[in-house]
């Protein structure tokens, strides 16, 4: 696996690598980077690394979902659930669904949608970008702040969705497209060369995967992933970087214990929703 040598200056934000130790763009020296200080005591003995600790563990809900309603599609018949879970096995567990969503009032399904994939390349094409990407925008924004933006991403993403189409729809992506919309704001407030190269660099993948949507060789949500884009860009122009003791930063932080509590009771609302709906499915 490729080891990536990037880090932030404490001071000004700006990427630098471990091989520096004073920043080229501010001239403050930099010490060892936080992962590496902290490695012996990196959570369940170094499987889960501090420096991606909330995309760990979005990828790891991930699994576990995408596993159940394998085995669930499965016991309804579908043989090939592997590659394609059938959808009505993904509206029981939580997918969008325009007319339960308006039609009934169940707004968890907003969030519960960005934890579901419809198979397995929808799924390891997820988990494949979330490694890589969320590392990058947690280590930019804090763990706070990224928590918050892939919430009301993956909100705003099916949010789009919803208004857009009633077709069933799932997947990670719209708040994978939000994380891309934060680091194309983190690269448009940061004024540096290498806030520049940033920006051009994720505004590319948001080209590349909107254009990939619009081709229509997959049933791509691209309202959700426009959606999910736009929120994502909205929340970081707003949040700003993070400022170790400053006040704002206890602010964040209980903004993200809303965004989880608010994961939490969809994720209650959908177990109470799927004991109804499997029970006569």
């Amino acid at each position: 696996m490729r080891v990536d040598k990037r880090r932030m200056c404490p001071h000004c934000r700006a990427f630098v690598t471990t091989s520096d130790k004073v920043c080229p763009y501010c001239d403050t020296p930099i010490g060892p980077r936080a992962i590496d200080v902290r490695m012996p005591d990196d959570i369940m003995g170094g499987l889960i690394p501090h420096a991606r600790f909330v995309t760990m563990l979005l990828m790891l809900v991930n699994s576990g979902l995408f596993a159940a309603t394998v085995i669930y599609s499965m016991n309804r018949g579908n043989t090939g659930a592997i590659t394609g879970i059938d959808p009505m096995t993904l509206v029981i567990f939580g997918g969008k669904f325009t007319p339960l969503i308006f039609g009934n009032g169940e707004y968890w399904r907003l969030v519960t949608a960005g934890f579901l994939h419809a198979g397995i390349v929808h799924f390891g094409m997820n988990t494949w970008v979330l490694f890589d990407l969320g590392a990058n925008v947690e280590e930019a924004f804090g763990a706070a702040r990224l928590v918050v933006i892939y919430f009301l991403s993956t909100v705003a993403g099916f949010l789009a969705s919803a208004w857009w189409s009633m077709a069933p729809s799932v997947g990670a992506s719209a708040g994978i497209f939000g994380l891309i919309g934060a680091m194309i704001a983190y690269g448009m407030q940061h004024q540096s060369m290498m806030g520049q190269m940033i920006k051009t660099h994720y505004s590319r993948w948001a080209v590349y995967g909107l254009v990939f949507g619009l081709l229509g060789f997959l049933p791509i949500d691209n309202a959700a992933h426009i959606g999910g884009l736009a929120g994502g860009f909205a929340v970081a122009w707003s949040a700003g970087m993070p400022v170790p003791g400053h006040p704002r930063e206890t602010v964040w932080n209980w903004f993200a214990y809303a965004c989880v509590g608010l994961t939490l009771l969809s994720f209650f609302l959908a177990a109470r929703r799927f004991l109804e709906m499997s029970g006569g499915s």
